[in-house]
């Protein structure tokens, strides 16, 4: 009798496992969405820097280290009170300028007896600050462009904001987001309010 097939040793061809496919499949997939949400979470809401100098405080101090949500201003415009990330004219060699938003868009500013004024009435502050000894661009009015926002930082008496000519009014392209998370030191780890 003669083979069709040639020599034939006893190999059976193998099947495929296919629960074993399935399990492995379906855990490739969840490793890919895993690493797509951290990488949204990193780059959209996980950029972490230091608070540089007292201008914050005692909101935020010196050197400590939060987290940036950089997504909120793509979908919403910064509001007053916002404690917002920038760059002072966009310069991208400059350290992140950490300070708190005080006139949007359309608002007229002025700082009057150490006070800041908002269209013609006292701003409320959810911070506590000291009344303002130098006025500077902010002794006379400022009305705000289309795209403009007046920051000053918390520390009133010693903070380089909108009242300077180096810093003046921040336009939105250069805010890089919401400050809402402190990460470090540990013992004052936790949201902003």
């Amino acid at each position: 009798m003669r083979r069709k097939h040639g020599l034939h040793f006893g190999h059976k061809k193998k099947k495929v496992n296919v629960p074993i496919v399935k399990e492995v499949i379906s855990w490739i997939v969840e490793i890919v969405i895993i690493l797509v949400i951290a990488f949204v979470f990193v780059y959209y809401i996980g950029l972490r820097t230091s608070v540089v100098g007292q201008s914050m405080s005692p909101t935020l101090e010196n050197r400590q280290e939060i987290l940036v949500n950089r997504f909120i201003y793509s979908i919403t415009d910064p509001k007053p009170n916002d404690i917002v990330v920038f760059l002072p004219n966009g310069n991208e060699k400059s350290h992140y300028y950490v300070k708190r938003i005080i006139g949007v868009p359309g608002d007229k500013v002025i700082i009057k007896d150490g006070a800041v004024y908002v269209n013609g009435e006292l701003f409320e502050e959810e911070a506590e600050t000291a009344a303002i000894l130098d006025a500077e661009l902010a002794e006379e009015e400022i009305v705000l462009a289309e795209d403009e926002y007046f920051v000053l930082g918390d520390n009133r008496n010693n903070s380089e904001d909108s009242r300077y000519a180096n810093i003046g009014n921040v336009k939105k392209e250069y805010i890089i987001g919401k400050a809402w998370f402190i990460v470090s030191p540990y013992q004052d780890f936790g949201f902003l309010d």
